[in-house]
């Protein structure tokens, strides 16, 4: 909204100094520090009000350490994210952008799957909340709305540049073209552009890879999702590693809608993507400012209502900057932690059948619980996953230079 309200005071009255809010950078800085203080700020009274309802966590005894003082810590704190990233987006956006409008419906739809998870647990008082199916059905519908809306919405392009013409000066120009297109980009190697197109056997016409593109990005988001769910076991891991994840999505997002940079990277131009970096950044900002609440010894839980919001969008942001190869590597914390899962239950399916007894691979599922069960603190585990986690982030910026 003051992107267009100091658009007009520029244009129209000359305002001194309203031509700054043009600047991305400006906005997404002025985006992270209002989406800081609304989490900061406005989070001490969700938790009060969290603690006057009496939402607190149901915590099934597992035989961790300190696992049972936590009971009755109030959960839904998600709501502090999705405010702080909606709010500042819709102050400090182009909200008429397909991008941002793309990851506002990402982050209300799966922050409305994961309240109607937290409140059958909380209030009906039914530890297994919103059966599984039902949670597949809002993961499937996102992917089949972003899927649809890449591959159908006209507003969504990429730059595909043609041959260099010499002028009379001397001058080089080279032509380009703004079309439709569902090409992504393949980390690590030096042609790195990969079309969906190419999944298609040579029977099929290529106007039904849109079919095969949806199921694609369906997978993507349900996977991501699941797997920030997953890794929000312990105080901080989840927040702490989506502003990782976040800061890392930032930068991509304004090399690939920077016309300077992506030449210079040789990163495909993405048209009007550059304003993600605002999204990114009052995304970055809202998990920053949870952590205030939630580092251990955490006074609010995020619940499911946070957890596959954060999912949700990082898989929504990483498909639409065309970057969801890259996922493997930047969200390895999640993809781990969901293997963990995916190994210990097929480990234990198979021991049974041969064995007549169940066994397994870790001492407990998901791998955070692993070391907890190893006597290893919640602090050092947090600590030692963020690491990872920064690696894992610094491989992926890597990736635009190291083909």
């Amino acid at each position: 909204m003051f992107y267009y309200l100091f658009e007009y005071l520029d244009k129209h009255l000359n305002v001194p100094g309203a031509g700054v809010f043009q600047y991305i950078t400006f906005r997404a800085f002025a985006a992270t520090i209002t989406s800081l203080g609304i989490a900061a700020i406005w989070g001490k009274t969700v938790i009060y009000r969290l603690q006057k309802l009496q939402i607190g966590e149901e915590i099934r005894d597992l035989g961790l350490e300190g696992q049972m003082a936590k009971k009755g810590t109030p959960t839904m704190g998600g709501f502090i994210i999705l405010l702080s990233l909606l709010i500042p987006t819709l102050l400090f956006a182009k909200i008429t952008n397909v991008y941002i409008v793309l990851l506002l419906t990402s982050a209300v739809w799966l922050g409305a799957v994961g309240f109607a998870d937290d409140y059958i647990k909380v209030f009906k008082k039914n530890k297994e909340g919103l059966s599984g199916k039902f949670k597949i059905v809002g993961q499937v519908g996102l992917g089949l709305i972003v899927g649809l809306t890449m591959y159908f919405n006209q507003h969504i392009k990429v730059r595909m540049y043609d041959k260099v013409t010499m002028l009379a000066d001397g001058t080089q120009v080279q032509s380009y073209t703004d079309t439709k297109s569902l090409l992504t980009t393949v980390p690590f190697l030096k042609n790195n552009q990969f079309d969906y197109n190419m999944l298609l056997p040579s029977f099929i016409p290529d106007h039904y890879v849109w079919i095969v593109y949806v199921l694609v990005v369906i997978f993507i988001i349900t996977a991501v999702s699941n797997g920030a769910n997953i890794t929000d076991g312990i105080d901080g891991l989840a927040a702490g590693t989506s502003v990782i994840i976040g800061l890392t999505l930032a930068v991509l997002a304004y090399v690939s809608g920077n016309k300077v940079f992506s030449q210079y990277l040789n990163v495909m131009f993405i048209p009007n993507s550059g304003e993600l970096a605002v999204f990114c950044a009052a995304f970055v900002g809202a998990c920053i400012g949870f952590l205030w609440y939630n580092a251990y010894p955490a006074q609010v839980f995020m619940g499911d209502t946070g957890s596959l919001m954060l999912g949700g969008v990082i898989a929504t942001l990483a498909i639409v900057i065309r970057k969801e190869m890259l996922i493997p590597v930047l969200c390895g914390i999640f993809l781990i932690e969901n293997m963990s899962v995916i190994i210990q239950v097929a480990y234990f399916k198979y021991t049974k059948r041969k064995y007549g007894e169940g066994r397994r691979v870790f001492l407990m599922s998901p791998l955070h619980h692993h070391f907890q069960k190893k006597n290893y603190h919640e602090s050092k585990i947090v600590i030692r996953f963020l690491i990872v986690g920064i690696i894992l982030a610094v491989i992926s910026l890597v990736t635009l230079k190291l083909r």
